[in-house]
């Protein structure tokens, strides 16, 4: 299990993409089509990558999907992890014929 937890996308977005191609939120949402409120969400945390959202930030900064996807999901799934342990599931055991 991962010690820290792993990047929002919303801040590599941030640095990688507007920081250093210094892009204004208001002009890389125009880029993206979206609005800047949006994007907004996305870079300070608020809201995840969705899978249009990462297909329109690999048509904007060359990357894939795939990539993108693979960001929210480690985050989202590192969040997941951080509260399991309070979570009240029971284990259930498959059938032999399944194991």
């Amino acid at each position: 299990m991962q010690m820290h937890a792993p990047p929002h996308p919303g801040e590599i977005i941030r640095e990688i993409c507007l920081e250093a191609l210094e892009l204004s939120v208001t002009d890389a949402a125009a880029g993206l089509g979206i609005t800047r409120k949006t994007l907004s969400a996305i870079l300070n945390g608020r809201a995840g990558v969705s899978p249009e959202m990462a297909l329109r930030l690999s048509k904007a900064f060359g990357s894939t999907p795939d990539h993108w996807l693979r960001i929210q999901n480690a985050y989202d799934l590192w969040g997941l992890r951080q509260k399991a342990k309070s979570l009240r599931i029971k284990k259930y055991s498959a059938p032999p014929a399944y194991a």
